[in-house]
């Protein structure tokens, strides 16, 4: 079954087991009690059981990065995690980014063409900028990489990020 079938069916009953167990999490700092089975990704539980559809399904492999949200603070892959690792934590997905900085900053920067990596791409942003609040280019990169813009909006990407989040300032030399 190719990738793009297997996202077609994805929901559909017994596709991952029908073994149904209650799992506990908070979503968006709601507690969630959600019944599935163990191994259904948290991004279809995400999508078609709670109706959150700003994170985006990409590759189905977590290489693209459009499915990325926040599990306990830290970005995750959500098609690579399974809804019963997301046991009692807690998950944060762009629909709880209202009106973030990045969010503005990236209309600023006029950094949407199509959008289907935003959503990734800002999660991925908002957690760098959360954990270091003015990260070295390196940091930067490394936050950002695996997150695929299909039309090539880097650089807006990168320039929307540090308006929020500049570099590190420069040491002081010596005897300043």
């Amino acid at each position: 079954m190719s990738l793009g079938a297997r996202a077609i069916v994805s929901a559909a009953p017994g596709i991952y087991g029908s073994a149904m167990a209650t799992y506990r999490f908070s979503v968006n700092g709601v507690p969630r009690a959600i019944e599935a089975p163990a191994e259904m990704p948290l991004l279809w539980v995400l999508r078609d059981r709670l109706a959150l559809t700003g994170t985006k399904y990409g590759c189905g492999g977590g290489h693209c990065g459009a499915c990325t949200v926040h599990l306990d603070g830290r970005p995750a892959r959500s098609c690579q995690v399974r809804v019963s690792a997301a046991e009692g934590k807690a998950v944060r997905t762009i629909e709880d980014l209202d009106d973030h900085p990045l969010q503005r900053a990236w209309v600023a920067h006029d950094v949407p063409q199509c959008g289907y990596c935003q959503a990734g791409q800002i999660m991925s942003a908002a957690a760098l900028v959360a954990a270091t609040p003015r990260p070295s280019d390196a940091e930067l990169d490394a936050a950002l990489r695996g997150n695929l813009c299909r039309c090539g909006t880097y650089n807006r990407i990168r320039a929307a990020v540090r308006e929020v989040a500049p570099p590190p300032a420069p040491p002081e030399a010596p005897g300043e």
